[in-house]
């Protein structure tokens, strides 16, 4: 399979894809939220849980995931990411080594991990990885993102596709404009364009192919803080503006980030974008709580809970492919939807 297939199966109708590429960390810090016991072990049955739902592959088609969960064994011994292909999913992995401070910047930060990155993504292949993602985060502020930010962080992004593409992998660029803050959303939709811009500018200088490139983009979104929120529909209407401005219609897809929007909100908002407008790129999800968030608070790292929390799992996994065709409703929700 060539990476361009790959890039269009993994935006393939009715699908998206699981980010479960949450460091330790920041992992025990969800499980000690939900009052549950971090340690070794627990990392390794959550993972093993979202990994072997039954019928995962049916909404997901690939699931990003750490360094340390590729060599993860599951409780039989079995290497999990083996077993993820089995199930006809492509595990995707994050690379990366965390944000750091840009120097001179006044705390504005870029992903790090560029060193050795070439023979990394060659090993990762040869385990079976099919995909990467890149994150850079841009904080809307007084002065921020800067110009100095956006360039240093497009840059860093194209050169991470490159490499990826080099090692026979499908790469996906995250330059993901946060919701924290009180900023309108006229002002997300213009940093957004700014940010978009210069990232596909430097992935042209790159030599990216577009045709075999993914990007997991943010919404147009009020900030949290805002005391106007903009309703389902502004949302749409605003994203999909921007990215018709901005983004290639050579590149297969765009997949979104849940970044702090509910449950409800994250489904709903993907689900008009793809309902009302012609899209010259599939539009579906790549999210992480989103997703997880209530099957991690049922399980809460027992063994007895494990079924329960992966039937949550799949519901939203099959609420959110719905949506990337444009085919949900409340309804279908049932009593869990909560807006």
């Amino acid at each position: 399979m060539t990476i361009s297939e790959m890039a269009n199966q993994l935006v393939a109708a009715g699908k998206g894809i699981m980010a479960a590429d949450r460091p330790s960390p920041a992992f025990q810090d969800l499980l000690r939220a939900e009052g549950i016991t971090v340690d070794d072990e627990a990392y390794r049955n959550w993972a093993e849980l979202l990994f072997l739902a039954p019928g995962l592959n049916e909404s997901v088609s690939g699931i990003i995931i750490t360094d340390e969960q590729v060599r993860l064994a599951g409780s039989g011994g079995d290497s999990l990411i083996e077993q993820v292909i089995e199930r006809g999913m492509i595990p995707g992995i994050s690379p990366f080594k965390g944000m750091v401070t840009l120097a001179g910047s006044a705390g504005e930060t870029v992903g790090s991990g560029l060193d050795g990155l070439r023979e990394r993504l060659a090993e990762y292949a040869e385990l079976g990885v099919g995909f990467s993602k890149w994150r850079a985060a841009f904080q809307i502020g007084k002065g921020t993102p800067s110009y100095y930010a956006i360039e240093a962080n497009a840059y860093v992004m194209a050169q991470v596709a490159a490499l990826s593409q080099e090692a026979g992998i499908v790469p996906i660029v995250e330059p993901e404009v946060m919701l924290l803050g009180d900023h309108s959303i006229e002002t997300c939709f213009a940093v957004t364009e700014w940010v978009l811009s210069r990232t596909f500018e430097a992935l042209y200088l790159h030599r990216v192919d577009l045709e075999s490139t993914l990007v997991k983009a943010s919404m147009v979104l009020s900030g949290a803080e805002c005391p106007q929120q903009a309703d389902v529909d502004t949302v749409a209407e605003q994203t999909v503006k921007v990215f018709r401005r901005q983004i290639p219609a050579a590149i297969p897809g765009i997949v979104f980030l849940s970044g702090g929007q509910s449950d409800y909100h994250a489904t709903a908002r993907l689900n008009a974008m793809n309902a009302n407008y012609e899209l010259p790129w599939k539009l579906s999800f790549s999210y992480a709580r989103a997703l997880q968030r209530e099957p991690m608070a049922i399980w809460n790292n027992r063994a007895e809970n494990a079924l329960a929390a992966q039937a949550a799992l799949i519901h939203r996994a099959k609420m959110n492919g719905l949506a990337s065709m444009g085919l949900w409703t409340e309804e279908l929700e049932g009593e869990a939807v909560v807006s």
